[in-house]
C-alpha cells in the first residue's frame, strides 16, 4: 500500500526535493554574498529576517489564493516567483532590493510547502501517514544538505551560483505539472487563540518561539559567522551541512524515545546538550575544522528535533478538535521568533565579539532546558490518554489545513483547560 502511494506521489516528492536543494543553497549563498559585498552583520540579519516575515504573510494570504486558482496552478506560479526573486538578487545587489526579494521568497516557499503537505495528507491514511511524512522530511533535509554541498563548488561572488538555484527551482515545476493528480480538498478547522494556548501548554509556546529564533539565527547569519572565524566557502558548506545532517539522523531516534518517556525530560536533555555544544563552538576557530563539523553535527542532532518535540508535547494535552488550531497558533508564534532571531544575533555580532553567535544560542537553549524541568515540577505527564505519536516536522509552517485556521473565528476552549497550579495533571503540560 505504501509503495503504491509512493509511486503515485513520486512526481510530488521529486519536486519538493529540488525545492529543498534550492532552499538549502539560497540562505547560505545570500549570507556569503552579503559578507563579500560588505553589507555588515546587522544589515544582513535584517535582510535574512525578511524571509520569515514572508512566511507569516504566506500563512495568511496563500491559502486564499490556492483555493481561488487551484493547487497545481498555484504551485507553478509560486515556484516561478521564487525563481525570479533569486535572479533579481543576482542582478541588483542592494540591501533594500534583497529585503523585498527575500520577503517574496519566504512567501512563495511557505505556500509551496502548504501545497505539498496538503497533497501528502490527502494521499495518506492513519496507518501510513507517519511513514509518508518521515519520507518527506528526509527528502527535505537531504535536499538542504545537497544544496550546501553544491554551493561549496560554486563562487558566491559570481552569477552562476544564483543561476543554478533559479534553474533547479524551475526544474521543480516539471514533475508536478506533467503529473495527473487529484487536488486535495480544503477544510475549515477552528482556531485556538495563542493566549488560551499559553495557559494550557506554556512550554509549547515558549519552545516554539525560542527554537525558531535559533533556527533563523543559524540559517540567516551562520554562514557569515563561519566566514568570520576563517572558514572558506567550501568549509562553510560543510559547516551548514553538518548541522542539517545531524538533525536528520537524530529526528527518528529522539522521537521514538519521547513516545516512551515524558517529552519534557527529552526536551530538557536536547536543550541542555545544545547549550553545552554551542558553548564549545563559541571557543573554536578555523584551525580545527573537523572538530567544528563534528560539533555542528551534534548541535543539529540536539537542536533540530526540539521544535517537533514541543509540538508533540503540546498536542499531548489537547482534545483532538483543538490540535489543528493549536498547531496554527504555534506556527505563528514560531514565525515571530524567526523574525526576532537573525537580527538579534547580527546586532550582537555587529557591536561586540563574534562568538556572541553561539553564546546567544547557548543562552536561549538553556532557557528551554530550565523551563522544561520547571514544568515537570508543575504538571504530571498525561495519564488519562496515551501520548500523541511523535511526528517529524520541519521547523516551518506546514499544511494548508493548518493555515486555514487563521481565517476562522477564535474557538473558546473548554472551561477545564485553564492552566493554574491547582489544575489536574491532564489539563496542561
Amino acid at each position: 500500500m505504501l509503495r503504491q502511494q509512493l509511486r503515485a506521489i513520486s512526481s510530488l516528492l521529486s519536486s519538493i526535493t529540488l525545492i529543498g536543494i534550492c532552499t538549502g543553497m539560497t540562505s547560505t549563498l545570500l549570507s556569503l554574498r552579503a559578507t563579500l559585498e560588505g553589507f555588515g552583520t546587522l544589515t544582513t540579519g535584517i535582510i535574512m529576517s525578511a524571509y520569515f516575515i514572508g512566511y507569516l504573510f504566506g500563512t495568511t494570504r496563500a491559502p486564499k489564493d490556492i483555493r481561488r486558482v487551484g493547487y497545481i496552478r498555484a504551485f507553478g506560479g509560486l515556484t516561478g516567483l521564487a525563481a525570479a526573486s533569486i535572479l533579481v538578487q543576482a542582478i541588483w545587489v542592494d540591501p533594500v532590493v534583497w529585503f523585498v526579494m527575500r520577503f517574496l521568497t519566504g512567501f512563495a516557499i511557505s505556500a509551496i510547502y502548504v501545497i505539498v503537505e496538503s497533497w501528502l495528507n490527502t494521499m495518506a491514511d492513519n496507518k501510513n501517514r507517519g511513514a509518508l511524512l518521515s519520507i518527506y522530511l528526509v527528502l527535505i533535509y537531504g535536499g538542504l544538505v545537497a544544496g550546501q554541498l553544491i554551493l561549496g563548488v560554486t563562487d558566491p561572488a559570481e552569477f552562476m551560483a544564483f543561476a543554478i538555484v533559479a534553474l533547479l527551482m524551475n526544474l521543480a515545476l516539471i514533475p508536478i505539472l506533467i503529473s495527473v493528480t487529484v487536488e486535495p480538498t480544503t477544510t475549515t478547522p477552528r482556531k485556538v487563540p495563542i493566549s488560551s494556548l499559553m495557559k494550557i501548554v506554556p512550554l509549547g509556546i515558549i519552545n516554539a518561539f525560542i527554537m525558531q529564533a535559533c533556527y533563523s539565527m543559524f540559517y540567516g547569519v551562520g554562514p557569515m559567522y563561519a566566514t568570520y572565524i576563517g572558514l572558506s566557502v567550501g568549509q562553510v558548506s560543510f559547516f551548514m551541512a553538518s548541522f542539517i545532517l545531524g538533525g536528520m539522523l537524530a529526528q527518528a531516534p529522539i522521537g521514538m524515545l519521547s513516545d516512551r518517556v515524558d517529552r519534557r525530560y527529552v526536551l530538557a536533555g536536547c536543550a541542555g546538550s545544545a547549550a553545552l555544544i554551542a558553548l564549545v563552538l563559541s571557543q573554536l576557530d578555523a584551525s580545527i575544522p573537523w572538530l567544528i563539523y563534528l560539533c555542528m553535527g551534534l548541535l543539529g542532532a540536539s537542536a533540530l528535533p526540539m521544535y517537533s518535540l514541543g509540538m508533540a508535547h503540546t498536542n499531548d494535552f489537547l482534545e483532538k478538535d483543538q490540535m489543528v488550531g493549536a498547531t496554527g497558533a504555534i506556527l505563528k508564534v514560531g514565525g515571530l521568533g524567526a523574525i526576532f532571531g537573525a537580527p538579534s544575533v547580527a546586532a550582537l555580532m555587529q557591536f561586540g565579539a563574534v562568538n556572541y553567535f553561539f553564546l546567544l544560542m547557548t543562552a536561549l537553549t538553556s532557557i528551554v532546558c530550565a523551563y522544561s524541568l520547571y514544568r515537570v515540577t508543575k504538571r504530571a505527564k498525561p495519564v488519562e490518554q496515551p501520548q500523541t505519536a511523535f511526528a517529524l516536522l520541519t521547523p516551518t509552517p506546514t499544511s494548508e489545513e493548518l493555515l486555514t485556521t487563521l481565517a476562522q473565528e477564535p474557538n473558546t476552549l473548554p472551561p477545564n483547560a485553564a492552566d493554574d497550579d491547582d489544575t489536574p495533571p491532564t489539563a496542561a503540560g
